[in-house]
């Protein structure tokens, strides 16, 4: 079982590993424009985990993105939420830990930032852990949070914390990760359900 410990350090999947995960869904990126879950998001579990693995951009620099969909065909749910991220260039150069005000949204159908500035160097990419709360409800606003870790295009590992909310009451059918720009090259995203 988690300990509150753990999860106040950010080990997001520490509670939810707790009671068990059901692989649902794995993708693969292969110079893809997005990584879309359109399927299997449903009222059979409470809690939706994706898992993304080496996500490598096409272009340097460009921000991680998700985003979800209402009910409609488009991924443009509206959201609010937090971002704040620490970074430390290998040079050690630079070292800074800061709440990110360009890197929030309020009120926004625009994609949300998992990470930003992701680098494009054959050995640059991103990888983390996005949970999607009881998506199903009809009643309450979706909330999620993610934290991720990259390496950005100035050689800086940036440790990356998102939280907010889809601010409708419809179900959410559908998530969607991509790049503010450029295809995703290569990397894998897994989806699970928790119960």
């Amino acid at each position: 079982m988690a300990t509150y410990s753990s999860i106040a350090y950010g080990n997001i999947g520490a509670l939810a590993n707790a009671s068990g995960e059901v692989l649902l869904s794995s993708q693969t990126a292969s110079s893809s424009a997005n990584i879309s879950f359109i399927t299997g998001i449903d009222s059979t579990y409470k809690i939706y985990k994706f898992r993304f693995i080496n996500i490598h951009g096409e272009e340097d620099r460009k921000n991680f993105l998700i985003n979800f969909r209402d009910g409609s065909s488009n991924f443009d749910a509206t959201k609010t939420t937090a971002f704040f991220q620490a970074s430390h260039k290998e040079d050690d150069s630079e070292a800074q830990m800061s709440y990110n005000t360009s890197g929030d949204l309020a009120q926004s159908t625009a994609g949300a930032n998992l990470d930003r500035f992701v680098g494009n160097d054959a050995d640059q990419h991103i990888s983390g852990e996005l949970l999607l709360y009881d998506p199903s409800s009809t009643t309450f606003v979706k909330h999620f949070m993610a934290r991720s870790v990259g390496i950005e295009g100035n050689n800086a590992a940036q440790d990356a914390f998102l939280s907010g909310y889809c601010n409708v009451t419809a179900a959410i059918d559908g998530v969607q990760f991509t790049f503010s720009s450029g295809d995703i090259d290569s990397g894998t995203i897994n989806m699970y359900g928790i119960k």
